[in-house]
């Protein structure tokens, strides 16, 4: 059987880390992820996605990733039952995820307006659970290393229209 699921898209809140009883970390968050199409409206909508990554990939995404990044996920749909307070018995379904990166460098996150972690003048909406959480400092950028590399760097003059992301 194959489940592998490959997401895109951005978090609507900080990263939540706890740990198991037997101290894996857990990091929890929620990607929003826009439709190709827009409605009859002329209205885009978005899917809200829960994310679970395990470990080391955990700590990763709490200590890099805040409220409005861009991440890449790739990971494996899960369901799970439970019974909240009430006794009723739910399903959630959410991806667990084997990778996170990155999907934006800084700097085109701060060209995309995106200030404090969500769009300025527009955007999706926020789920109500997403619409309570404050932002948080971007995460620290970090020099990559110079000298003999074969790859040489681009220019912000070169047409990149042709990428599909």
């Amino acid at each position: 059987m194959l489940n592998k699921a490959i997401l895109m898209g951005r978090l609507t809140r900080d990263p939540e880390l706890r740990h198991t009883q037997s101290n894996m970390a857990v990091a929890s968050f929620t990607l929003a992820i826009d439709r190709d199409r827009k409605d009859a409206n002329g209205n885009r909508q978005t899917d809200f996605i829960d994310c679970v990554a395990w470990g080391r990939q955990a700590e990763f995404v709490k200590q890099w990733f805040t409220k409005g990044m861009m991440a890449i996920v790739v990971g494996r749909v899960q369901s799970r039952n439970w019974e909240d307070k009430n006794g009723n018995k739910r399903v959630s379904v959410e991806v667990n995820c084997d990778e996170v990166s990155f999907g934006e460098t800084k700097k085109a996150r701060e060209e995309s307006g995106y200030v404090g972690g969500f769009p300025q003048g527009g955007g999706y909406e926020q789920p109500r659970a997403a619409q309570n959480y404050n932002s948080a400092p971007a995460a620290p950028a970090f020099d990559m290393p110079t000298g003999g590399s074969d790859f040489a760097e681009l220019s912000d003059d070169d047409d990149d229209s042709d990428v599909p992301f």
